[in-house]
């Protein structure tokens, strides 16, 4: 079996798309359907249902552990043997807030360690981010909370606390009538911090208030300075901005003000060098608290 095929085929099998395939693996749907075909000519069955989703048949299922303990035997002999710099493309999806603070010092050590990766960074809600993940347009994400998805390699990267932001001081949380009759700054929809203001609102009583999409972080917290309404960010990113802004923030109860963030990729044994790479720069500098200091300086 040609290994390509069998890469193609798990492709097929994760994401349920031809489409979402061949973007992943940068080819054409047509090529997808002809490694396909020649997998299913070679063992004289179908393997994959046509529809939507694209599901594996019964003969697909029995494939697929095969499928992918070849790939990675494969992967990890020529990994091995291999000299020279890790190279390829690797395209990340992150949400602004973790763009904006997290992901710098990161980008720049994995950078500075393997320069022939070209990478690509694009910013996103989290759902967005999940449907690129899913139609194969992103290598990995980085989004808020874990997914109910068992396939997937999730990493928690991150815990930020949560601190809701305003233009005036605050010695306790806002009164249920301030609260619905105040304005909050959101990102778009698909957001995670979005539907926090909901639950946080929900948690005082609050069913309905004013909510107004922005398109940045600074515009957010301009904003928000300006006395336009409030925000629910990030406790990191509110310290690295409060020199820039008049702005002021009040602690929230841990049942409301506790997100982690999620490293977020296909199963590992579709993964080329490169993100393999990346994921292993992530994982020692979240375990030594590498990126610490750095983050504190910016």
């Amino acid at each position: 079996m040609d290994l390509k095929s069998l890469r193609l085929f798990v492709a097929v099998a994760e994401t349920g798309s031809f489409v979402a395939a061949a973007e992943r693996h940068h080819t054409v749907q047509s090529n997808v359907t002809a490694h396909i075909k020649k997998l299913e000519d070679e063992v004289g069955a179908q393997l994959i249902e046509r529809g939507t989703p694209a599901r594996p048949s019964s003969a697909g299922f029995a494939l697929m552990a095969y499928a992918e303990r070849m790939i990675q035997a494969h992967d990890e002999a020529l990994a091995l043997f291999k000299n020279g710099e890790v190279s390829g493309s690797l395209r990340v999806g992150a949400m602004e807030t973790t763009t904006a603070l997290r992901l710098p010092p990161l980008l720049t050590l994995f950078h500075a360690s393997h320069p022939e990766v070209d990478l690509k960074l694009t910013t996103g809600p989290t759902a967005k981010l999940v449907a690129g993940l899913n139609e194969g347009r992103f290598d990995c994400v980085f989004i808020a909370g874990k997914l109910e998805n068992p396939r997937l390699y999730q990493y928690k990267a991150y815990r930020e606390e949560l601190v809701l932001v305003s233009a005036s001081p605050m010695k306790s949380m806002p009164s249920a009538d301030t609260l619905r009759a105040s304005t909050f700054l959101v990102f778009g929809q698909g957001c995670s911090y979005r539907q926090r203001v909901d639950v946080l609102l929900a948690d005082s009583g609050v069913f309905s208030s004013r909510m107004v999409d922005f398109g940045s972080l600074d515009a957010i917290l301009g904003c928000v300075g300006a006395g336009m309404g409030y925000a629910l960010m990030p406790k990191v990113v509110f310290d690295a901005h409060k020199h820039r802004f008049p702005i002021y923030s009040l602690k929230l109860p841990s049942r409301l003000g506790v997100v982690d963030t999620y490293f977020v990729a296909a199963p590992r044994t579709g993964w080329a060098p490169a993100l393999a790479s990346f994921a292993e720069a992530l994982a020692h500098a979240t375990a030594s608290k590498q990126l610490e200091g750095k983050i504190a300086m910016l």
